[in-house]
């Protein structure tokens, strides 16, 4: 599932910067200024102005981007108001999404440790896949596609965001390297008696859909 982060940033030149490399990493940026914002409980929040820190949800984790000429005092006032992080201006946008990231590894429930879409399982802590009990075995970027899959097994994930989770892709690629892998994967599962897992749905990416259906 995509990741709902609010984009509180009053200085514009920096707004659209974030918001476009934000977008391309795979996350739902969503304006702060946008109406809808206030309806949405979202997962992150950046914010540009720590003065601003109390009208947030204190549930919600929040990183707030410093001004340049911040002091040790104004980060630990931030920190004592309640932000999980605090980037001091100019900063580095690779430093800020791992950063990010880090903030929502910390703050992120578990994920259940197994998956079950029909007759398929996926133990995390094992990295074991099964059809109906009976073990297939996958290699690494094999059962990485298919964790990304099962993960939001209802949703056609297009092959430009595969190819950044699972490959690590910054941009769009001519490479055959989503649909061999994901052929691959069809096969060893149909194999093992799961028909129709991996579905190419043409001209946008791939779905998960239960063996049954």
């Amino acid at each position: 599932m995509s990741t709902a982060l609010v984009l509180a940033e009053p200085e514009p030149e920096t707004r659209g910067f974030l918001a476009r490399h934000l977008s391309d990493d795979g996350f739902d940026v969503i304006p702060a200024d946008d109406p809808g914002a206030a309806g949405v409980a979202p997962d992150l929040v950046l914010l540009g102005d720590p003065g601003a820190l109390e009208r947030w949800d204190p549930r919600c984790p929040v990183i707030v981007l410093g001004a340049a000429d911040a002091d040790a005092v104004d980060r630990v006032r931030a920190f004592q108001r309640g932000c999980d992080d605090y980037v001091s201006r100019p900063f580095a946008y690779e430093e800020l999404l791992a950063r990010i990231r880090a903030v929502l590894r910390r703050t992120s429930p578990p994920p259940s440790e197994r998956l079950q879409i029909g007759p398929l399982s996926i133990d995390r802590a094992t990295r074991r896949v099964a059809v109906g009990g009976r073990g297939v075995l996958l290699a690494a970027k094999e059962y990485a596609l298919l964790l990304r899959l099962a993960e939001d097994p209802q949703r056609v994930h297009t092959k430009d965001d595969l190819l950044r989770d699972v490959w690590g892709f910054r941009s769009s690629a001519r490479t055959r390297t989503l649909d061999s892998h994901a052929s691959r994967l069809r096969r060893k599962l149909r194999d093992a008696g799961g028909v129709g897992f991996v579905v190419n749905v043409w001209g946008i990416g791939y779905k998960l859909v239960d063996g049954d259906e």
